[in-house]
């Protein structure tokens, strides 16, 4: 039996414009696939979200390609500017800052104008801070569902959360570091004290993962606040963890009195970590421990 030529419609031979989503590294450069590099140095053009960063990585890999921005404050006009080129039969390759463009990042709108205009879309598959994090966080990973980014405001945050509440399969978002004290502390309201994650600087000298209930990395966090890129994984509420979510809104003289015998702090110390539980301010606070709320 004679040999197909006909190549997979990845190569050069297909001149048909094609767009090709391109996974890249989170932070290790070495974590690409062969596919990738390959692509990435046939291509006619790479969308990216910022040049100085992904130059880095076609710098590594020796990559010399034309570049141009495409980013969530000109993905509007882009799309129409990147379409043109597809139709005229370019092969366009869209790469995000870290990761799998489209999924919290932006090209959507671009994907659906290619669709549309019937150009194929090739996802060429790779790093994931989801699956990575997933895979590492000892969370139930049968079913899960991806948040993304939550709003920064509280009260639209707690809304997405306290409608989560009813999901009872790991959850996975990505979190700002300045943010994610209040997320854990709207989370643990909302959801009760779930076990949770946080991995930080996956793939990175300084990779980490901190286990514990959501209560226990509140405190944490707020005694030694972290940086870096963050996903937090929140897991499915587990038998007894009504019991657990009534210690989330005990009194707070009780809780406070608790955080002291747990934490070894004063109760100073235990009063503004019990507040930062319950999203309240130090005032709020002491005049509920004085009422005796």
């Amino acid at each position: 039996m004679q040999e197909s030529s006909v190549r997979p419609p990845d190569g050069p031979a297909h001149r048909k414009g094609t767009l090709y989503l391109v996974a890249t590294p989170i932070g290790n450069l070495e974590d690409i696939t062969a596919r990738a590099i390959r692509l990435l140095g046939e291509a006619d053009l790479i969308a990216c979200e910022d040049t100085r960063h992904t130059v880095k990585l076609l710098n590594h890999y020796g990559i010399r390609k034309p570049m141009l921005s495409y980013h969530q404050h000109n993905e509007a006009s882009r799309s129409d500017e990147l379409l043109k080129r597809l139709e005229q039969g370019a092969q366009i390759v869209l790469v995000s800052d870290a990761g799998t463009p489209v999924i919290s990042d932006p090209g959507h709108r671009l994907v659906c104008l290619c669709l549309e205009r019937q150009i194929p879309v090739v996802p060429i598959p790779g790093p994931s801070a989801v699956i990575a994090a997933l895979a590492a966080s000892g969370l139930p990973s049968e079913e899960f569902l991806f948040v993304g980014f939550l709003p920064s405001r509280s009260a639209a945050r707690r809304e997405i959360l306290d409608n989560l509440a009813k999901e009872n399969h790991t959850l996975v978002l990505y979190e700002a570091p300045h943010r994610l004290a209040d997320t854990l502390s709207d989370a643990l309201n909302s959801l009760g004290r779930r076990q949770a994650v946080i991995a930080r600087e996956m793939t990175k000298v300084h990779e980490e993962f901190l286990r514990g209930d959501l209560a226990d990395l509140l405190v944490q966090v707020q005694q030694q606040p972290i940086r870096g890129e963050i996903t937090l994984l929140i897991g499915p509420s587990a038998p007894g963890a009504e019991k657990s979510h009534e210690l989330s809104v005990a009194p707070l003289r009780e809780r406070v009195e608790q955080i002291m015998r747990d934490r070894q702090i004063d109760h100073k110390a235990a009063l503004k970590l019990a507040a930062r539980e319950r999203g309240l301010t130090k005032r709020e606070a002491y005049k509920q421990l004085v009422s005796g709320a």
